[in-house]
């Protein structure tokens, strides 16, 4: 890791950010990423308490944590762009005002969940959230664009799944088919999008009588997510 590198990482984990790495997105259309080679992945956590509160609903907490933490994305993508560009390099903060907030069945020109999957950090599962070994899915993206000279991790191009269907058995919306990403693979192919945001609207209003579109059950019952609740560090 060089000095960049470091100092980079060291002042958003300051901020908050749970995992902070970096990838080489030269392989998307250069459209896609501004043009820009290198990604860098940024992600938060929710505390262990709030994915364990929605095993049978989604809570207003959970709804809380959801808009807070994205905030708190914004705001060290936003810091770590900038902090790029004081040293001399174009840097672009995916901010939710720049890609978008996500709460249409749209697909998003580069999905966060594309940098950190180019970052090394984990894989698409088959609920199309990004998958960690370290939190599984209990996490939220963000990401910056930069020319900075940042070595890259080695991507990861398929699903590390397997066998398992915790997140197929119990999706409200039956919305998981069961099929496997891997980089090509189009989302529709494994995870019906339409059906995951009707059912997660109605699943809010039984929770907390929210109406917004959030659910989390493949949150909770992911086995990596389980593996950290069970954990005993933070």
């Amino acid at each position: 890791m060089n000095h960049l590198e470091e100092q980079l990482t060291a002042e958003l984990t300051a901020r908050g950010a749970a995992i902070v790495a970096f990838g080489d997105i030269t392989a998307l259309p250069p459209d896609a990423r501004g043009g820009l080679p290198v990604g860098v992945c940024v992600a938060v956590k929710y505390p262990k308490e709030v994915i364990r509160g929605i095993s049978c609903l989604p809570t207003a907490e959970y709804h809380d944590w959801y808009n807070r933490l994205n905030e708190r994305l914004d705001a060290l993508v936003t810091y770590g762009a900038e902090l790029l560009r004081g040293k001399g390099y174009e840097a672009i903060a995916q901010t939710r005002k720049c890609v978008g907030s996500g709460t249409t069945e749209n697909n998003t020109v580069l999905p966060h969940k594309t940098v950190a999957t180019r970052a090394g950090i984990g894989w698409i599962g088959k609920c199309a959230l990004l998958v960690t070994a370290q939190y599984g899915s209990m996490i939220r993206l963000s990401s910056i664009l930069t020319d900075a000279p940042l070595d890259c991790a080695e991507p990861v191009d398929e699903s590390k799944c397997g066998g398992c269907g915790a997140c197929v058995s119990t999706c409200p919306a039956d919305a998981v088919s069961g099929e496997l990403w891997r980089v090509g693979v189009e989302r529709e192919v494994f995870f019906d999008a339409v059906k995951c945001r009707k059912t997660a609207r109605e699943r809010a209003t039984l929770g907390f009588g929210g109406s917004v579109t959030i659910c989390g059950k493949c949150i909770e019952v992911c086995p990596y997510t389980r593996r950290h609740l069970n954990d005993d560090g933070q």
